[in-house]
């Protein structure tokens, strides 16, 4: 099969379009013939990061992917004899978190269940594409939002409104009844609305520390402002959030989400696509820093 394979730590260019063996089921997992999977900036960070600097992530269970990708959407063409939730023919979508095989592949294997990542059946009204586009950001945006008990008309402010973690945090923060600005730049401002958001500030043009208005919840979606920066805009009990605080993935989350994008309340937003044998291409583009939502791999189109 055809698939993406890191041969080192470092720039986009370790990213090379290799045939490698296709994986069989064992006993526990499903074989799934991949259609999309996405580029993070979490792949584009562990691409980079040294290998020494990585021994801290391998003691909390996280293992380096000779494979990259973290999030996915196919069809399962092949079970393990102990499988029980899942049969030949369902379309799927998940995570690859806390396992050593990624998605940038024409086909992954993944168990059914286990501890770090998730799987599910898609949404029956979303493409390969938009599904792969929902499990990493979707879930982190819905872990952190709820840590801060928000309640209808809670003034909620996200910064960052426009990437992965932000779109689905403005989204998913209105279904909890809140009153939502966004912080985007001036090409986002309408994508930021187009999103629900009540109101929307462009950071090239206003502080909204400065603005002298107050906010419930306060969550940076993309690590760019700080608590210290924040707290003169949060109320007296307000709460500050940060992507920068850990997550976990779990399976009623995801079916959550599931649920919520087929009541048609959320949707994901898609900056580009590309071919699989261009993922070092899209790794480059995310790395830039100006992605709008999410970057997909379309893993069928051009093999």
């Amino acid at each position: 099969m055809k698939a993406i394979v890191c041969t080192k730590s470092g720039p986009p260019n370790v990213l090379q379009f290799q045939d490698v063996k296709k994986p069989m089921p064992r006993d526990n997992e499903v074989l799934i013939r991949v259609h999309a999977a996405t580029v993070t900036i979490g792949d584009v960070i562990l691409r980079k990061l040294h290998p020494l600097f990585f021994l801290p992530l391998q003691l909390s269970g996280m293992k380096r992917k000779r494979i990259p990708g973290h999030e996915l959407a196919g069809e399962i063409e092949a079970i393990g004899k102990k499988v029980m939730r899942f049969k030949i023919g369902d379309r799927v979508f998940g995570t690859t978190t806390g396992l050593s095989v990624g998605s940038n592949a024409e086909y992954v294997c993944l168990p059914e269940k286990w501890d770090a990542g998730v799987l599910a059946t898609m949404p029956p009204n979303m493409t390969y594409e938009e599904a792969a586009a929902v499990p990493v950001g979707g879930m982190t945006a819905l872990y952190i939002l709820r840590k801060g008990n928000i309640q209808r008309q809670h003034k909620v402010l996200i910064y960052g409104a426009s990437g992965s973690v932000g779109t689905f945090a403005v989204q998913i923060a209105k279904t909890f009844g809140a009153e939502v600005t966004g912080v985007c730049s001036t090409a986002n401002v309408e994508l930021v609305k187009s999103l629900g958001a009540d109101h929307v500030i462009d950071y090239t043009k206003e502080d909204f520390t400065t603005s002298g208005l107050r906010y419930d919840v306060i969550f940076d979606a993309v690590r760019k402002t700080s608590f210290s920066r924040s707290k003169g805009a949060l109320k007296e009990k307000g709460v500050y959030l940060s992507v920068r605080s850990s997550t976990s993935e779990k399976s009623e989350d995801l079916i959550f989400l599931k649920e919520l994008i087929e009541a048609g309340k959320i949707r994901p937003i898609i900056d580009r696509c590309y071919p699989l044998e261009q993922t070092a291409e899209a790794h480059r583009y995310v790395e830039a820093g100006h992605k709008k939502g999410n970057v997909v791999i379309n893993v069928r189109e051009g093999i």
